[in-house]
């Protein structure tokens, strides 16, 4: 792999840029591999990206069923922090966060990871004393937060009505560190590196069966033939029950629709992250100058990856009584993800009843903010066949014992 550089740049420019190499290879499927991943989304490369890195296991394949990055990885809106209540939730959000920030010299790709911080409201005060609550644990688990005043929110954010009538601002729970990177660099990045280190991505190639002998995984059924495993890796969002049903197994999780929109590009305006769980959404702007805005979840179960009008009503009408500026900007373009819910909104990295078959799922609306973390705790668990300690807490037997990682009301709306 050649490295990108400033001499690199010079040099193809003088050339025309005609000696530029494929940023991946797009090989083949050989009829069977040691670990099979399926889903090149950003956990499923980052997963096979830490095997090779941290494991030396490069005998890998990651299958995606459309193209790299098409689906939530592509569809999402940016926001990476890591203040969380739960110890076991801040502890792989803190270290995806610390991953994110060495990411463009690891991988030797740009992300554009932009610290910028990120801001969440406290507009009741039962809010206010769940943050205030929120900060002291940050501060145990060695998390870099602290809840300010609406002052000082009106400082970092001078477009915000910290005195609206119905939802006032009475301080903010801050993460300096935290801020935003760009989703496709991303799965660019961590699929340029697992080509280089002999990884196989291979795309347009569907899964449609898993086989298995004596309850052990034997490899998989795809569009493009059939393809041997030792070890079978799900890694696929919204579609986790779709696959776990072919392995025979049921997840304790529900697929819904994560709605977002963008508007016309504007001159820069907020340089912060802000959400605003109390009106139900949250606002960045992006380096076009557009504003990132979305909302919550659908309430019904679905597969769509189109947008809906109510959800524009409902998510931009609380935000401008929030940022009065924006009440005329026009939308530009709107979309959703397909997110996969657990009961207490925390993920799943697990082994499976299926020997050698390991599921990441459940990570709702906090996947991309994630994804390094996510991908270095599946790699040791694929690797070693047992959990490390971020993945341990997150283990599928939690539901049936009762040792729920509850951040639904913690982490409000969660992105």
């Amino acid at each position: 792999m050649r490295r990108y550089s400033a001499f690199a740049i010079a040099r193809e420019a003088v050339r025309y840029h005609q000696g530029w190499e494929r940023a991946w290879r797009s090989p083949a499927p050989k009829p069977a591999y040691e670990v099979v991943v399926v889903g090149a989304g950003g956990h499923g490369l980052a997963t096979a990206y830490y095997l090779a890195r941290n494991h030396g296991i490069t005998d890998v394949a990651v299958l995606e069923k459309g193209w790299l990055g098409g689906g939530n990885t592509g569809r999402n809106t940016t926001i990476i922090r890591s203040n969380y209540l739960q110890d076991a939730s801040a502890a792989i959000y803190e270290k995806a966060r610390a991953l994110y920030e060495t990411m463009s010299r690891d991988l030797n790709m740009n992300v554009m990871f932009s610290p910028r911080g990120v801001l969440m409201l406290a507009q009741t005060e039962h809010e206010k004393r769940g943050y205030l609550r929120t900060a002291q644990a940050n501060r145990l688990q060695g998390v870099a937060t602290e809840f300010i005043g609406p002052e000082r929110v009106k400082e970092l954010v001078p477009i915000i009505n910290i005195s609206g009538p119905r939802y006032p601002v009475l301080g903010a729970l801050w993460q300096p560190r935290g801020g935003t990177a760009r989703h496709d660099a991303v799965a660019w990045a961590y699929a340029r590196a697992c080509s280089a280190m002999g990884v196989d991505i291979i795309q347009k190639c569907e899964v449609t069966g898993i086989t298995q002998e004596r309850g052990r995984v034997t490899g998989v059924e795809t569009t493009r033939g059939h393809i041997g495993a030792k070890k079978l890796a799900i890694v696929v969002a919204g579609h986790s029950g779709v696959l776990a049903e072919m392995a025979g197994f049921r997840l304790p999780i529900e697929s819904v629709a994560l709605q977002a929109l963008v508007s016309e590009p504007i001159k820069p305006a907020i340089d912060v992250v802000v959400m605003a769980n109390t009106v139900h959404g949250y606002m960045s702007q992006s380096d076009k100058g557009e504003l990132v805005i979305g909302g919550g979840a659908d309430g019904y179960n679905n597969y769509t990856q189109r947008g809906s009008f109510h959800h524009i009503e409902e998510t931009v009408r609380a935000l401008v009584e929030t940022f009065p500026i924006i009440s005329r900007l026009r939308m530009m373009r709107q979309w959703g993800g397909i997110v996969d819910m657990t009961g207490d909104r925390s993920p799943i990295l697990s082994k499976t009843p299926l020997a050698g078959c390991y599921i990441n799922a459940g990570w709702g609306t906090g996947g991309f903010k994630s994804i390094p973390g996510s991908g270095w705790a599946m790699a040791e668990l694929v690797a070693k066949d047992a959990p490390g300690p971020l993945a341990a807490p997150f283990g599928l037997e939690r539901f049936r014992e009762g040792r729920f990682i509850d951040e639904s009301v913690a982490a409000g709306v969660a992105h």
